[in-house]
């Protein structure tokens, strides 16, 4: 796939998401369009206009590094943003041939970090790739996701069960915000691997099948997953507010090992050991892998 439209999209969603009287720059008459123009733009990055609209038609091939700095800078994207724009740049650079052969390999779990999420057996930890797949998870783990581990049409991806499965916003006390996190993820991979078949295929069918994904697709918005907290409501032990860490392993596998914690003596703690107690009694239906299927019955989780 050809990453034009997503390099035309963000540069544009950007450019109008500034005014003039936030660029510095004096606003005179009746605007047709929301935000600054292109001609602003290219002014302020210090480029001509017919080269400004030439990347915003989706063309950044050759374009170096110090433009991409200096249109970074007029269109005051922040640090993720910044590096969205430069992964769009590097993905429109090799010939799609060779960029879709490199995109073949596909990451596994080392039993090394197996062993890792395995020897936490007081904490939820699960690995997951840039697609938002859950690959391995510890026991604990498993439980507190079991309602997505126990949803065949989810493929134990996070992104499908939280807009597929109505339980999601549930489960998920701020579930927006969630959401948000997981649009924006996707987004990050899709403009670092655009020749990724499983992940155009994964955006694809979330578009389709979820209006709300489509919306928030359509915002063009980029994150990434860093430590944070997560307020979670599980059907059995009740409301959880855990701590998140989101570590990437130390090669190219894009591959990361996410893990839960509670603070010492809170609610949080005595949720998460009721939640082991209760996974030791559930364990062999919890231990029942995930069915991946690319063809739920359900749209947007009704």
């Amino acid at each position: 796939m050809d990453n034009r439209d997503a390099v035309s999209a963000f540069l544009r969603s950007r450019r109008e998401r500034i005014t003039p009287e936030q660029a510095g720059l004096p606003a005179y008459g009746q605007r047709r369009v929301p935000g600054l123009r292109r001609g602003e733009v290219a002014t302020l990055a210090g480029v001509s206009v017919e080269y400004y609209t030439r990347l915003e038609r989706g063309n950044l091939k050759g374009v170096s590094d110090s433009v991409l700095d200096a249109l970074a800078h007029a269109l005051r994207l922040d640090d993720t943003e910044r590096t969205y724009l430069y992964d769009l740049a590097r993905a429109a650079g090799p010939a799609p041939g060779a960029r879709a052969r490199q995109r073949t390999v596909r990451p596994t779990v080392r039993p090394s970090v197996t062993r890792i999420v395995d020897g936490m057996p007081e904490l939820p930890a699960y690995v997951m790739n840039n697609r938002l797949d859950t690959l391995a998870a510890n026991p604990l783990g498993r439980a507190l996701y079991s309602e997505m581990f126990a949803d065949p049409t989810c493929g134990a991806n996070v992104a499908r069960f939280a807009f597929l499965n109505p339980a999601a916003r549930r489960f998920y006390t701020d579930w927006e915000r969630m959401a948000r996190f997981a649009v924006g993820a996707l987004r990050i991979e899709a403009g670092r691997n655009p020749y990724d078949r499983e992940l155009s295929n994964l955006i694809g069918e979330l578009s389709t099948r979820s209006d709300a994904f489509r919306v928030m697709w359509g915002s063009q918005d980029v994150h990434v997953f860093r430590e944070s907290t997560k307020r979670l409501n599980h059907p059995v032990v009740g409301d959880l507010e855990l701590d998140q860490e989101t570590m990437s392993l130390p090669d190219d596998s894009g591959l990361s090992v996410v893990v839960y914690s509670a603070p010492p003596g809170t609610a949080a703690e005595d949720g998460l050991k009721l939640l082991a107690s209760w996974s030791a009694t559930a364990g062999q239906e919890l231990d029942t892998g995930p069915r991946p299927s690319r063809r739920p019955d359900t749209l947007d989780g009704r």
